[in-house]
């Protein structure tokens, strides 16, 4: 399919050597990223990232972020370290351990930084901030990534429509169900929600779409309890917008032999057989882009939008059992999406 990214097949293929480079922080200990590149940084040009507490295991946008982070590393000449919060309370000392240290670029990733944002980034003026996912707007030394997740959630929904519909998927039932399970509900999970939940209507209006919330980015055996209760009610496709959860939600699905949809990075690698694909956003190549900005003294504060059109959002790997002419559908939806005559809206039912 034309609207498929293939930035985040390269991450998966170093995920491993760069947990080994920035594994979890003990004690909130900062690891220079820029050791696991093999490249000596060109410059005194610093640049720290504190993920959330999802980590650099949750296979999603944290992972993502330290990729950004990694080429940056690489092509750029920066110096990279990262910090792993263990808890929300970390939030606000592991930006300030950075400001403090004279990094020139802080990145905070993820919707759940932004209060912590808005009380550090005030404090250091000559620090740069990238927050992942939050719209942050009036503090000039803050820049906000935001990904239209709505459309690639469209695109995946319409795919899981058109698949209940036909019924020609081996494993289907007849019950015409789909599930989602999302990490908590805030706008960057609503949003690929909302978007899910129209293209399954598009394709499928008879279906029903359960959707359940696991309050958590990083408990695997919840994200897996919740799939099996939704697979139980019925649903054969699942949905999973969970971070680090999610990763049980896919691991409940190939366990009872139905499909799963994986969200941020292409998942398509956790489960082969199981995942149909994945809606995906560039948050590694967003990280790389601002960083690249601060590089070249081309700052940009306020938000920088990601979407089909810049390729800041689409489709990963989609499964060889997915027919063609239902690949070809989604496509030609993709195109509608581009040129405008398919508004899709980021608000939840």
């Amino acid at each position: 399919m034309r609207i498929q990214m293939v930035a985040s097949a390269a991450a998966v293929l170093t995920f491993g050597a760069l947990l080994t480079g920035c594994g979890t922080a003990a004690n909130n200990d900062t690891n220079n990223a820029g050791n696991t590149t093999g490249a000596a940084p060109k410059s005194n040009f610093k640049v720290g990232l504190v993920t959330d507490t999802g980590g650099l295991n949750d296979h999603g946008f944290n992972f993502l972020s330290n990729q950004g982070l990694q080429q940056a590393v690489k092509q750029l000449g920066v110096q990279g370290a990262v910090v792993q919060s263990q808890s929300a309370n970390d939030y606000v000392p592991n930006l300030q351990r950075f400001a403090r240290q004279g990094y020139n670029v802080v990145i905070a990733v993820g919707f759940l930084m932004d209060d912590a944002v808005k009380q550090v980034a005030p404090q250091y003026p000559n620090t740069k901030f990238l927050i992942i996912d939050d719209p942050i707007q009036g503090i000039p030394n803050v820049t906000s990534a935001i990904f239209n997740t709505e459309q690639c959630g469209y695109l995946v929904g319409a795919m899981a429509g058109l698949l209940e519909k036909q019924g020609k998927l081996p494993g289907l039932n007849s019950k015409n169900m789909l599930g989602v399970v999302g990490g908590q509900a805030i706008p960057p999970v609503t949003s690929y929600i909302a978007g899910f939940q129209q293209g399954v209507a598009k394709t499928d209006p008879g279906a029903t779409v359960e959707v359940k919330f696991a309050n958590s980015f990083s408990d695997q055996a919840l994200g897996s309890q919740i799939a099996q209760q939704e697979i139980n009610d019925g649903a054969d496709i699942l949905f999973q917008v969970a971070g680090g959860t999610g990763v049980g939600v896919i691991n409940a699905a190939k366990s009872k032999h139905v499909y799963a949809i994986g969200v941020d990075a292409d998942q398509a690698y956790l489960a082969p057989d199981t995942i149909l694909t994945s809606a995906v956003k560039g948050v590694d190549t967003s990280t790389f882009d601002v960083i690249k900005q601060a590089v070249n003294h081309q700052w940009k504060s306020g938000i920088q939008y990601f979407d089909l059109k810049n390729n800041g959002v689409g489709l990963g790997t989609v499964n060889p059992k997915v027919p063609q002419d239902v690949q070809k559908q989604v496509d030609q939806l993709a195109q509608q999406i581009k040129n405008g005559t398919i508004t899709v809206s980021p608000n939840m039912k």
